[in-house]
């Protein structure tokens, strides 16, 4: 609480918006704390301004992201929308391409499946994985890379 004040000004100035700000600060305090428990940080201040700095570039990141994605009810948007649909072609490809995908992930073991689905469709971290799974987050880790390899793998392989 002593350094709330600090941490808003500087998140401010990397974002320039005073309300995002102050969810970026209070993001950051819930992860600091939550580090905290694990280990204490030799420097936890600095540490804490690390924690502030990269979520706010992470959210001017996702900001300038999605700005560029807004389309407008113009003609122009339109028509750029309809230059940004894909092509008979590449629709075809992209669905042969999801048939393979997901008949490699019904050849992986169990675990190994639900590791990468959770991974990679709802965006668990491995800390969740491994809690869910009940195992160690390197054992996590290994079960998502090797789902990964194995559908690259069928993904690339000749047909």
């Amino acid at each position: 609480m002593a350094h709330r004040r600090k941490l808003l000004n500087y998140a401010n100035g990397i974002m320039g918006d005073r309300a995002r700000a102050e969810d970026v600060v209070q993001e950051a305090w819930l992860r600091f704390d939550a580090a905290v428990v694990a280990q204490s940080p030799d420097e936890p201040v600095g540490y804490l301004y690390r924690i502030v700095r990269n979520l706010a570039l992470d959210g001017c990141r996702r900001q300038a992201r999605e700005e560029r994605h807004l389309v407008s009810g113009t003609e122009a948007g339109i028509e750029d929308m309809a230059e940004d649909r894909p092509s008979p072609e590449a629709e075809t490809l992209a669905r042969d391409d999801m048939r393979v995908m997901l008949a490699a992930m019904a050849e992986l073991p169990e675990r190994t499946r639900r590791a990468l689905e959770m991974h990679r469709f709802t965006g668990c971290k491995l800390k969740d994985i491994a809690d869910n799974l009940g195992i160690s987050v390197g054992a996590a880790h290994a079960l998502v890379i090797d789902g990964l390899e194995h559908c690259r793998a069928r993904l690339h392989r000749p047909s």
